[in-house]
This record gives C-alpha cells, sequence and structure tokens, in this order.
C-alpha cells in the first residue's frame, strides 16, 4: 500500500501486539501504528481519533470485544474492524461479524501475508460498504425529494383541474350567453330589415333619392349585422352540440347555381368575376342542402372579401369512393403558411387589430370545419400570399344520419404540405339496401 494507513492494534498481550506490529512492516505496510491495552482506553482512542482499521483482540481484561463493538456502532463509530482471536473462537468471530466486525483472523494464523491480505480486505470492504452508505442515503434524499414534488405535481393537478372546471362552466355560461344574446337581438334586426323592405316598395311610398339611400344603408347594415348574429348562434350551437344535421335528397348543382346568383352582385361590386365549373355525373346527393349552402356561402364571402381584383371560381366533381368534392379558389390576398394552424380556430383572423381592413366575426371557417366534420369530410387548403388561396371540401354522397352526433377534429398538415382535416372521410356503402334504409330505394345516388 502506498498511502500511509492509521492503524490501531488493542490487545492486552504485548507479545500479541508486537507479532501484529512486525507483520505489517514485514508486508510493507505504510502506517502509523497505535496500540493500546484494554477496552476503555481503545474506546477513547477512537472516539477522538480517526483510524483507517482496527486489529482487535477478543479477549481483553476490562470487556470483550463484542461488548466493545456494540459501544462503537451505538455511537455511530465506523471503522473497519478485524478480530483477533483464538484458537477454537471462530463460532464466537461469526457473531462478532454480525454485530459489525469487518473480519476475523485467527492469531495462530498471524503472517505478514495473511495480516497484509485482511487489512486489504477490510479496507475495501469497509470503502464499498460506506459508498453504499452514501448511496443508499442519496437515494432516500432523492426518494424524498421525489415524493414532495409528487405532492406537489397532484396539489398542482387538482389546482388545475378545478381551473378546468371553472373555465369549462365559463365556456358553457359565455357560448348559453352568446346563443341567447343572438336569439333576442335576431327579432328587432328581422323587424329592421323587414320594415326596411317595405319602405323601399313603391306603393307604400316614393322617397327621395336621399331617403332611398339612407334605407338601403339600413338594410344592408342590418342584412350584414344579422349575419354575424346567424354566426355566433350558429357556433355557440355546435359548441353545445345543439346543432343538428337535417339529411335529405338534394340537387348539388342547383344549390350551387343559387348560391352563386346570390352572391354574385358581391362580386360584381368589386368588378370580380365569378366563375362556375361543375364535372358531376349525378349531381343528387343526400345531406343537409341549408348547412352545405352555408358552406358555400360563408366560402364565396371570404374569397370576395379578400379578392380586390381578378376571379373567383367554384368547382365541383366526383371523387372515388362515392364522394364529391366542392372548391372555392380565387385570386385574392392568400395566406401564409405560419396561419395555417389557426386559420380554423373559432374567433380567429390573420389581423386581430380594431383597425383591421377586413372586418367579420372570424367564426366563418370555424362553423365551416365543425359543419365538414359533422358531414364526415375533409377541408384542405392551399394558399400563397399574393397569389390566392384554395378551399376544398370533399363529402360522402351520402351521409349517416348519425353524422351530427360527430364532434369535431383538430385540423394538421398532410404529407404533401396541404392543410387538411383529420377526420376520416365517411365510407359511404353504395348499395341499394343502404339506400332504401333511408327512404329513398328509387333514387340512385
Amino acid at each position: 500500500m502506498e498511502q500511509t494507513l492509521k492503524i490501531l492494534v488493542v490487545d492486552d498481550d504485548e507479545v500479541d501486539r508486537m507479532v501484529v506490529r512486525r507483520a505489517l512492516l514485514k508486508a510493507g505496510v505504510q502506517m502509523e501504528l497505535s496500540e493500546v491495552s484494554d477496552g476503555n482506553t481503545a474506546l477513547s482512542t477512537l472516539r477522538n481519533n480517526t483510524y483507517d482499521c482496527v486489529f482487535l483482540d477478543y479477549r481483553l481484561p476490562d470487556q470483550d470485544g463484542l461488548t466493545l463493538i456494540q459501544i462503537l456502532r451505538s455511537w455511530d463509530i465506523k471503522v473497519p474492524l478485524v478480530v483477533l482471536t483464538a484458537q477454537g473462537d471462530e463460532q464466537i468471530a461469526v457473531e462478532l461479524m454480525k454485530a459489525g466486525a469487518t473480519d476475523y483472523l485467527s492469531k495462530s494464523k498471524i503472517s505478514s501475508e495473511t495480516l497484509s491480505q485482511v487489512l486489504r480486505n477490510a479496507i475495501r470492504v469497509y470503502r464499498a460498504e460506506t459508498q453504499a452508505d452514501v448511496a443508499y442515503q442519496q437515494l432516500r434524499e432523492s426518494h424524498e425529494q421525489l415524493v414532495r414534488k409528487n405532492q406537489e405535481l397532484e396539489r398542482q393537478r387538482q389546482q388545475i383541474h378545478s381551473q378546468n372546471l371553472k373555465l369549462l362552466e365559463a365556456s358553457r355560461l359565455k357560448s348559453q350567453f352568446l346563443a341567447t344574446m343572438s336569439h333576442e337581438l335576431r327579432t328587432p334586426m328581422n323587424a329592421i330589415i323587414g320594415f326596411s323592405q317595405i319602405l323601399l316598395r313603391p306603393k307604400f311610398g316614393q322617397l327621395t333619392n336621399q331617403q332611398t339611400d339612407m334605407v338601403e344603408r339600413i338594410l344592408n347594415n342590418g342584412k350584414h349585422l344579422l349575419m354575424l348574429l346567424n354566426e355566433v348562434l350558429d357556433f355557440s350551437k355546435l359548441q353545445e352540440g345543439g346543432l343538428e344535421l337535417q339529411p335529405e335528397v338534394f340537387d348539388l348543382t342547383k344549390v350551387i347555381h343559387t348560391t352563386v346568383t346570390e352572391m354574385r352582385s358581391l362580386a360584381e361590386a368589386k368588378k370580380l368575376s365569378l366563375l362556375v365549373q361543375i364535372d358531376l355525373q349525378n349531381s343528387l346527393i343526400f345531406n343537409d342542402p341549408v348547412r352545405v349552402k352555408q358552406i358555400l356561402v360563408n366560402l364565396l364571402s371570404n374569397a370576395i372579401k379578400f379578392t380586390e381584383s381578378g376571379s373567383i371560381w367554384i368547382e365541383a366533381q366526383d371523387l372515388p369512393g362515392n364522394r364529391v368534392a366542392i372548391a372555392v379558389r380565387d385570386t385574392g390576398i392568400g395566406i401564409s403558411s405560419k396561419d395555417f394552424q389557426n386559420i380554423f380556430e373559432a374567433f380567429r383572423q390573420v389581423d386581430q387589430s380594431i383597425t383591421r381592413k377586413y372586418p367579420g366575426t372570424g367564426l366563418g371557417l370555424a362553423i365551416i370545419n365543425s359543419l365538414v366534420q359533422m358531414m364526415s369530410g375533409k377541408i384542405f387548403l392551399e394558399s400563397q400570399l399574393e397569389v390566392g388561396s384554395k378551399f376544398k371540401i370533399e363529402l360522402p354522397r351520402q351521409i349517416s344520419l348519425s353524422s351530427s352526433s360527430l364532434a369535431s377534429s383538430p385540423l394538421q398538415l398532410d404529407h404533401k404540405g396541404v392543410y387538411c382535416s383529420n377526420q376520416n372521410p365517411h365510407q359511404s356503402s353504395t348499395a341499394q339496401s343502404s339506400k332504401a334504409s333511408m327512404g329513398y330505394p328509387h333514387l340512385k345516388l
């Protein structure tokens, strides 16, 4: 051993102490050796000094080695202890090991080799036990920290759960309030629109040009406000699950042309071309015609609103799997790819400032998304700034009668980088028995 070891020999026999000393010196142990002859002196010495190893005679004049070891352990004095026993004391040595001794060696077998080996082993075992104690203490402290952290996390989880419940209740009350207010405001707004229309009829009296202009402004703003109220009401119903589809067989081509006719004046006011391209082998579908028209109106309104010049196209075509696609594309301002993730969120608009150029509630696309999801369809968005946008909706030709109970799901990018809804398209059956169950056995959809 290269390092200098502090060693204590406890033995009342001078000859035995000399044998130990000579064996260690012969083994080349670098050491500071101390010797005591009784247990009390040993206890006092160990209490005031630190040693790397203690060689302890079992039979001391004032007390036995077992008692001494027990006292040391009660004082929490930890040191490698090698018990030196007489011939025939092996069983006693085992008891000493159980009490806390590190090793034992019969005095008759003491030699430089054996004593050196026992010394090395005792120190190695002691260091391993010390490291194990340190590791155990660290594990214990880590465990206690984890317990405290888990308790804190549980407390935070309960707080978050409580906050979520409050937020859900607040959201429910908000939706209920919006629905109530929208419903209450629609009645006087319909009256304003109705009386404005009456005033514009010649048989109720001739208005001056200035009066006619004012009444027309009242009518147009009333219609616009009613549209906003309807959006809020529909969104509230969708949030609370109170909106259900009313499916029936209708002509998709007719609904498209009717919607375009109603929206054409808005496009012409901005000198925009509004073009229709329909490529349907069969234009009959089983869906809610009112909600399909609502989707088309919202898409066309957005296209007209965000397009300053150029054209707007509405396209319809058949798709494999008994589905149809409806697309609205424009040459408008376009949408940045970084806004794709938020474009379908409720009340979300690219420009959130109160001085924004394009007004609106920010509910149109959220309503479209929810309705399309209820119809088991998908939405695809392709857009480029200053080039234009294209919203494409894929719907099953026959929606399930239980589709209205489907909740909307989030949107995500597909593998081509096109933004699309995450809802799988409904796989409609083409069997005649399925059509018969819907009450239209004579129609071929």
